[in-house]
């Protein structure tokens, strides 16, 4: 996959993802919720891992810096 992720964009994917493991882990979001939030967490680790969103694609939206593409 084509990389379209800058790197502040892939640092507030990864700490948002990290926020909700900490509450989660923490007790302050439980049941369904918790586990969808979980999910999400996932998917935004993983992304800001591979620094490619597949969102992004369809729009033509890429947020690295000019100067790496």
């Amino acid at each position: 996959m084509k990389k379209n992720m800058g790197g502040v964009d892939k640092i507030l994917r990864f700490i948002v993802a990290a926020i909700i493991v900490v509450l989660y882990l923490l007790g302050k979001i439980s049941g369904t919720l918790g586990i969808v939030l979980l999910a999400v967490a996932a998917v935004l680790s993983l992304v800001s891992l591979i620094g490619s969103c597949p969102l992004y694609l369809p729009f033509g939206i890429d947020t690295r810096s000019k100067e790496k593409k």
